[in-house]
């Protein structure tokens, strides 16, 4: 069975978070991004933090049509 949910956001926040695996050197960081006025997680990713991650997260918000992004002033959006 093949369905689709009909969701669309406008505007969006951006944020990361990090946490280490075995020692502080070994950073793993999660990205997400949260539609605020239903205070949904909307996506998100884990690795390290670099472009490519951020740009696999925008890649899955493509769908809902994002017209605004609020960040901590990444560098690649």
């Amino acid at each position: 069975m093949d369905s689709q949910i009909g969701f669309t956001c406008e505007e969006a926040e951006i944020d990361e978070q990090w946490s280490f695996v075995e020692k502080k050197a070994n950073q793993r960081w999660i990205w997400y991004a949260v539609d605020h006025s239903t205070n949904t997680i909307l996506a998100y990713v884990f690795g390290k933090r670099k472009d490519v991650v951020f740009k696999e997260l925008k890649v899955l918000l493509e769908p809902l049509n994002i017209t605004r992004y609020y960040t901590d002033d990444w560098a690649c959006l």
